[in-house]
Order: C-alpha cells, then structure tokens, then sequence
C-alpha cells in the first residue's frame, strides 16, 4: 500500500466552511442540532457520527491552536488569554453536550447494528467516559486546564548567565557535555540554582493541582486520584499492580547496567568520583557532538534521514515545514519540553521543540517525528474517536524511530568515529532512561494515595523514591537541597498526570521493533506503519500484536529486552 503525506483539510459538511470558533453563542446551535436529531436509520447514526466526528474535530483543532501559541510565546499576554478564555468559557459549557451525546449514542437502538470490531474501542471510550461525567466537576477541570499551563509559563522565565550571555536552562545544558570540568560544575550549579528560585510557587503549583484532582475523584465516587486517573485514561488492559511490578523489574533488570553505562563514564574520564555534572561530559582531547548548527539545518537533515528509512516518513516533515506547523529553536519566552500536537482537521500536526544544537536534540526530533509519522497515517479514518489512540502506542511510533533512524545518522556526523559515539549515547539513554521513568512513576502514586500530604513529607518520599532508583556510582554529596526537589524539572508531573509509565512500556515496545528491524528492516517498517495506521481501533493488545509485539512488561520479559540492549551496546564498545 502506497501512503503520502500530501493530505489536505477535512472537506465540512455539517459546518460553514468558514466558520471558527469565537463564542460560545455561535457553536452551541451545532451542539443541539446533533441533541435533537432523530435517529431512524442506520444511515441516519452513520451521518450523525460523521457530523458529531467534524465538530469534534474543529473544536479540537481549536484548542490545539490556542495550546501551541501560547506555549511559543509565554509572555504574550493577549495569547494566553485567548487559551484562557476556551479553558474557562468553551469547554465547561461543550461537556455537558458532550455527555448527552454519548449518552443519545449508546442508547440508540441502532447502535447495537455497528460492526463489533470497528467500534469496540469506541464503544469502551463513551461508556466510560459517561460513568466519569459529573457536572460537579465542569467547573474544577476548567481550573485545572489554566492551572496546569502555568508551569509553563514559570518555566519558559529561566534562564542563566554562562560566560556574560544569557541562555536557556535547555541552551545551557550543552555546556554539561564539555570537557571542562570546571564549567561543568558551574553551569550545574547555575541551572539548579536558578530552578531553586521557583521552588515554593511550584511547591504551591503542585498542591493546588494535587487538590483540585482529587477533589474531582471523590465527586466521581473514587478514593483517590489515581484510580479516577487510570479509569479516564483507558488503562483497561493493566493495572497499578502491573506499574509496581515494573518498578521492581527495574530495580531488578535494568540498575545493574545503568552501573555499568556510569562505571564506564567514570573511567573515560579518568575521575575519582563521578559527580552529577560529569554523566554527559566528553573527556579532555575530545569535542562534544555538534550535529547541526540551527533549527533549519536539524530539519533539513532529519529530512534526509527520514527518507532513507521510507520516503513517506520525510515527506511527513516537508508537509508539516510548508505549513508552517514547526517551531524548533530553543529561546527565551518560550515554554520548556517538545510535544507533536496532533491537528484534528487540518491532518498534518504541529511540532514544538527546544533544539540547542545538542545530541539529544536529535532524539527529540525523531522522536516528535515518529509521533507525527502516527498522525499523518491515522489521519484518514473516518471518525475522530477513531484517531484517538492509546499514549503507550503512541510512544513506541515515537521511541522506535529514535532507534530505526541509528542506521541513518551519518547525516549528522560525516565521522565514524563520531558516529558510533552517537549510537552509544542513544543506547545508553534507553537503559538509563528507565529508572527515571520508574521514580517518576512511583512517586506519582504516593502523591495520590496520599493526598493530603505536607510538602515536607513530599520532599521526604520524593528523597526515599529517589535513592531507589540512584546508583551510588555518581557521587551526590552537598547536592540534596538540589535533589529534594529535583521532581519539579519533570512538566508531566504538573500537566499531564499519571503519563509517564507510557514511555517505560513504549521503551520496551521500542526495543522489540528495533530487534525486529535489525533482523528484517522492511518486515519491521511494514509492522510499524500497520499497527500505526490502525489509529485507536484496536485494544493495546491488539495494537501491539499488529506491530508484531507482546504487550508484556513482566520481569522476565524485560530481562530478555534489556540483555539484548546491553549486547548491542557491547558491540559498539568494542
């Protein structure tokens, strides 16, 4: 099958052609029209989950937009009002039709005619999504959606001061990879220093959030959060009880090789003692990876190299680069992290990122470019509820192509020998990566089975789940008022609760499409584009199988994925 990007804007058919969202006023005909439309026929609920599809899709492109400008430009006043002003006007007064929607749809009759399999998933999504509707809650989620932006715009304020220029926290961090011990130690300290300036309004952030949660699962009839968040994320296929085990299969499986990946660290640059500010350092005589020198020349090259997996997957770049939808250069004002925010309507996503001309700088490029890849070929389905699927499919389309595109990295580096520095620091990023994503997790359970918790018991857990997960071969002496809340640099914790297992599964996910690949490259794209092309119709299971993956993240399973890593990087030691 021929795929392209070259894909255009939803023709409307219930909507004017024209129309936008201003007020409330001028969208809420639309909402009662698809109320009190009688359902006679199966055509009849075929087009009104067509129409219910297109309006879906502008209000959501909508939002979209007014999320992107916002976190582009923090510091723009009238942009974060308009955000604002959705959160605040739009959204409470969409949920209630929103209820009665999904209600008209599983009530009517002639629901029970759909073909099973193409709407299970959907039919699962609206039932639940019905059980969690509280109207007590309207007004909460409101606060909670402005409350949870203004992480970053806090964020988006720190900079530092290197050398008599001003950087970013994210420009700054490429001083951590020199081989100047000094500087590195400096510039460590700045960053943390800086971050230490925002402590008590994100410790206030943080409880505001923790509150308002969970007053939002005890108005749904859940005792804390976390239950209430798993259920509206769909986890239907685990449980904490699986989150746990993973957490222990770290500890057990993966810490053993993070020692190792730091012991070799240590050893490169001949040091006594590893301190934080050394993990990423290059040794004396050797020049940190500087694979583009700006934004365009990140694109132009990820192009390339895109190409040379499938044409289709650079071709997904250009389209999104014609339009317009990339923002890539770090600056100040501009919101920390990198997302792909997908565009209900117009098809091609937007990518949001803050390039420092650094090595990971490329992961995230193909990282966000392998969420867009899912994007472009989830596009055609024929309904929205249909495109929107499961975050832990969505991050194995985004860390598979961390690992598909190794093969094609001398792009960035014209030198082998830089080139296999490269692969190493992408390798070694997949096993350390874990026992971050296991802290993060564990601690976010903690926070909501304990609610009602003291931000000095909060630094107390946070210290106790950390030193889990911490090898004693980076020396961390005099740094624990850095490290006490060392949680606040991690924007999921604020904005988007609970996802962060996501990536720990996907990882695992990442690592079994990579094996395929390097056994069978074009059966493993093959894969790749099936299961993504399925969108959210499938269950994760089922999804995974499609990819020719085992949705398993027992021990033993992650024993045997980890021991191939750890092969693969052996190779490249040698």
């Amino acid at each position: 099958m021929t795929y392209t990007a070259d894909i255009h804007k939803t023709p409307r058919h219930f909507l004017p052609a024209g129309f936008s969202i201003t007020d409330w006023d001028h969208l809420e005909p639309f909402f009662n029209a698809l109320v009190e439309r009688p359902l006679n026929t199966p055509a009849d609920l075929e087009q009104w989950l067509r129409d219910m599809s297109e309006v879906e899709a502008v209000v959501s492109e909508d939002a979209s937009w007014r999320q992107i400008r916002m976190t582009c430009d923090t510091e723009n006043k009238a942009l974060e009002e308009a955000f604002v002003y959705f959160c605040m006007e739009i959204q409470p007064r969409l949920q209630p039709y929103a209820d009665k929607l999904n209600r008209k749809f599983i009530e009517s009759p002639l629901t029970g005619g759909l073909d099973e399999k193409t709407y299970f998933t959907y039919l699962r999504n609206v039932r639940k999504s019905i059980d969690l509707f509280r109207e007590a809650n309207i007004p909460i989620q409101a606060e909670l959606s402005v409350l949870q932006q203004q992480y970053g715009v806090i964020a988006g304020k720190m900079t530092v001061v290197v050398d008599g220029q001003e950087y970013t926290l994210q420009q700054a961090a490429k001083f951590l990879e020199k081989p100047d011990r000094a500087l590195r130690e400096q510039v460590y300290r700045a960053i943390n220093d800086r971050r230490l300036q925002d402590l008590n309004p994100l410790n206030d952030l943080y409880s505001q959030l923790i509150a308002k949660r969970q007053q939002i699962a005890e108005n749904t009839g859940y005792e804390n959060y976390r239950d209430y968040r798993f259920a509206e994320l769909g986890r239907f296929d685990y449980t904490k009880e699986d989150c746990f085990q993973f957490h222990e299969a770290v500890k057990q499986h993966v810490l053993p090789l993070v020692r190792q990946v730091y012991e070799r660290q240590q050893k490169r640059l001949g040091l006594d003692a590893l301190r934080p500010w050394d993990t990423e350092a290059v040794p004396q005589g050797e020049e940190p990876l500087h694979p583009f020198k700006n934004g365009a020349e990140l694109l132009q090259k990820s192009e390339r190299c895109l190409d040379a997996l499938n044409p289709f997957f650079g071709d997904c770049l250009r389209k999104m680069s014609s339009l317009g939808h990339l923002d890539l250069d770090s600056r100040k004002g501009k919101a920390p992290g990198g997302y792909n925010c997908p565009l209900a309507e117009s098809g091609a996503p937007f990518i949001f990122m803050n390039a420092a001309g650094q090595m990971h700088d490329v992961t995230t490029m193909v990282h966000e470019g392998g969420h867009a890849i899912h994007s472009f070929l989830a596009h055609p389905l024929a309904l929205s509820a249909f495109k929107e699927y499961p975050m832990e499919i969505a991050e194995v389309a985004s860390m598979s192509m961390e690992l598909f595109t190794m093969e094609h990295w001398d792009v960035f580096f014209d030198d082998a020998e830089e080139l296999r520095r490269a692969k190493i620091l992408q390798l070694e990023r997949v096993i350390t990566i874990f026992p971050w994503i296991a802290t993060i997790d564990k601690f976010q359970h903690w926070i909501y089975e304990n609610p009602r918790h003291t931000p000095e018991e909060r630094k107390d857990a946070w210290l106790s789940i950390l030193r889990e997960f911490t090898v004693d071969v980076v020396d961390i002496t005099g740094l624990e008022h850095y490290r006490s809340h060392s949680w606040q640099r991690q924007l999921h914790l604020f904005e988007v609760p609970f996802y962060y297992i996501e990536y720990g599964i996907a990882q695992l996910g990442a690592i079994g499409m990579w094996k395929q690949f390097r056994e069978n490259p074009a059966h493993a794209l093959d894969n790749y584009i099936q299961a993504l092309s399925l969108g959210g119709m499938r269950t994760l299971p089922e999804l995974y199988a499609s990819a020719g993956l085992q949705f398993d993240f027992s021990p033993k399973h992650i024993q045997t994925l980890i021991e191939f890593i750890q092969k693969e990087l052996v190779k490249l030691y040698l």
